[in-house]
């Protein structure tokens, strides 16, 4: 009998062992941080692609991940000791934060007073470039300065001969938003094409969203009627773009360009994604399906990608690669490859961070930009194109 149940429960065990995964002994863990779905579905599906890829903590994997609450400036304090609970994890060695909200400068410099040893990264960084980089080990977010040579250059080669920006007073209050618009004017005149400025509704204000849309919706035919059918548009405000591309689609015009496939295109063009969910070439792939039937090929761009998701998946690959010594911390080149790897198909480039003021480099602050995608066209091959150093010293 002592023999059948040692038997047994032998058996038992080896069967356990045989359903664990793969990740079931993983030497070091990773924490990620990420604001929920309906603060931002880009950054969760990032983290989502790292649990899929290396497994939950919970399971033996390599991953925890946390959300910080919704109303994240009033819960500030839980937010923060969220973040540094993981570094009471002995095997925790990288936590990312992304978006990295107001507070993440101070959670990052406690977790640095109980564990030095803990990488700590943030994406799509909130507080002011010098605040997060004065306590993260590394900061990446979009490359709005390059893409203010970028946008424009995409826009000609789709065949624009005018730009035209839209945006409001809160959002040009924004160093970086009020920089880009200045480098966007700048490289309009470089390459020969017309910048135009309109003033759209903030949806913030009295009117709303809905009211800050349907402006949009009702201002296209006229703008269209004044600048032309190669005139180019890009709104600020993420909200704008929906109608934009509606209107663009049945009148003419181009639209450079969305950070995310997931930004306007189904509200647009009425694509039901659920269940392409977080597989972004399959996203691309029925959105441009899409645009093709609405007769807009040729004419919208995005980037394939969503910079929130890549961004997410790509620190939390680049901290994998850190911890396992395949990644060098302050190597461009590896940063770049693990945004590549979390991104078949599509390249990346960007630059350090320039303080305006100072004229120095950021180190640890690095942004970035993927090549453009016009759907129905394919890349421009933008990633390769060289952007003037000049732009970095408009201020």
């Amino acid at each position: 009998m002592t023999k059948l149940r040692t038997g047994i429960l032998g058996l038992a065990a080896g069967l356990l062992l045989w359903a664990l995964p793969a990740w079931a002994a993983a030497p070091f863990h990773i924490g990620v941080v990420t604001g929920t779905v309906s603060q931002g579905e880009d950054v969760l599906r990032g983290a989502e692609r790292l649990l899929a890829q290396y497994g939950d903590v919970s399971k033996g994997g390599m991953v925890k991940h946390v959300t910080y609450p919704d109303n994240f400036m009033s819960e500030m304090e839980t937010t923060i000791a969220q973040i540094v609970g993981l570094a009471d994890d002995p095997k925790m060695k990288v936590i990312v934060v992304s978006e990295a909200i107001p507070g993440t400068t101070e959670a990052f410099r406690r977790v640095k007073e109980k564990r030095k040893d803990i990488l700590c990264f943030a994406g799509e960084a909130q507080e002011d470039p010098a605040v997060i980089a004065s306590a993260a080990d590394l900061s990446v977010s979009q490359d709005f300065l390059s893409m203010g040579y970028i946008m424009v250059l995409a826009a000609k080669k789709m065949g624009a001969d005018t730009y035209v920006h839209i945006s409001f007073p809160r959002h040009m209050s924004y160093e970086l938003l009020s920089r880009r618009r200045k480098i966007l004017e700048q490289t309009c005149k470089d390459l020969g094409m017309k910048f135009v400025f309109e003033t759209a509704p903030d949806p913030t204000s009295d009117v709303g969203v809905a009211g800050a849309q349907q402006y949009v919706l009702e201002k296209v035919p006229a703008w269209l009627a004044k600048y032309g059918k190669k005139a180019a548009f890009f709104s600020t405000n993420n909200a704008q773009v929906e109608p934009l591309l509606r209107r663009i689609a049945e009148l003419g015009g181009f639209y450079v360009q969305t950070d995310s496939p997931l930004q306007g295109y189904p509200g647009a063009f009425g694509i039901d994604l659920s269940k392409q969910k977080g597989n972004f070439p399959a996203i691309l792939k029925k959105i441009e399906q899409a645009v093709a039937a609405r007769g807009g090929s040729g004419r919208l761009a995005t980037w394939p990608y969503a910079s929130g998701y890549a961004i997410t998946a790509g620190l939390g690959e680049f901290g994998k690669r850190v911890v396992e010594g395949k990644a060098r911390l302050g190597n461009f080149r590896h940063l770049m490859q693990a945004l590549d790897a979390v991104s078949p198909g599509i390249a990346w480039n960007g630059s350090l961070y320039t303080d305006v003021a100072t004229g120095v480099k950021t180190r640890n602050f690095v942004l970035v930009y993927q090549d453009t995608y016009v759907l129905g066209k394919g890349r421009l091959g933008l990633d390769k194109a060289s952007v003037p150093q000049k732009i970095y010293r408009i201020k």
